[in-house]
């Protein structure tokens, strides 16, 4: 899979070079390359946003130069080109499965109030285009939520995480919350681990497993089970 990333700040993606992200990057599962858009620009200011047409507080990114950006990126490819905004559909693990089928993806990373809705409109007539956001709240920019859907696509990738049947019981893999885990020892600070996951019975544990998994998703999630 190729990656690419398209913001002010590129060196914000230089946390994708740790853990399982870094190592798929080094073994070649995924190519990533993070790229600055004022490498797009013209004027010696390096500008990339104006004020907005009606009024209002802030800056908007100006679509010339975002126009650009995307062209060079985009060329001789198809890719999927995801602008993070919190206007746009909620990012959830299926949109992550449906992305992690992609060939190539572009993340658009806005700053201020956001890039010219031009952008999106233009490249949504020859390119497939999500908006997406990671959550109900605004941040200073896109560059976190993109870290995040990449951090959560790439794990999906076959060879990514070690163990695959680890992502068959996690969180939303069944459309509940995963249930809660216990390790050694078995008695700490006074709490003790659930004596059916001492029993050995397996078919007792994986009842139990599924009804604290309700249990969970019921109380912190209950939106998940409508």
């Amino acid at each position: 899979m190729r990656i690419d990333a398209i913001s002010i700040f590129p060196e914000f993606f230089s946390v994708l070079d740790l853990s399982l992200i870094g190592k798929a990057r080094e073994s070649g599962l995924i190519a990533f390359k993070a790229h600055n858009l004022r490498d797009w620009t013209n004027d010696v200011h390096k500008t990339v946003d104006d004020t907005p047409y009606g009024g209002g507080a802030g800056m908007v990114m100006m679509p010339e130069v975002w126009g650009k950006a995307i062209d060079s990126v985009a060329a001789g490819s198809k890719p999927v080109i995801i602008f993070t905004t919190p206007a746009g559909e909620l990012f959830t693990q299926q949109i992550a499965q449906e992305l992690s089928t992609k060939e190539h993806l572009v993340f658009a990373c806005g700053r201020y109030e956001g890039i010219d809705q031009r952008v999106v409109e233009h490249f949504g007539k020859d390119f497939e285009v999500r908006e997406l956001s990671i959550g109900d709240y605004v941040l200073n920019g896109g560059e976190v939520a993109s870290v995040a859907m990449i951090e959560a696509i790439v794990r999906l990738l076959p060879g990514v995480v070690g163990n695959a049947e680890s992502l068959e019981e996690e969180s939303f893999s069944e459309g509940q919350l995963e249930y809660p885990s216990y390790t050694k020892p078995q008695s700490w600070r006074g709490l003790e681990v659930p004596e059916t996951l001492l029993s050995g019975h397996h078919a007792e544990i994986a009842k139990w497993r599924n009804e604290q998994s309700r249990l969970r998703t019921q109380k912190n999630r209950p939106d998940l089970l409508k």
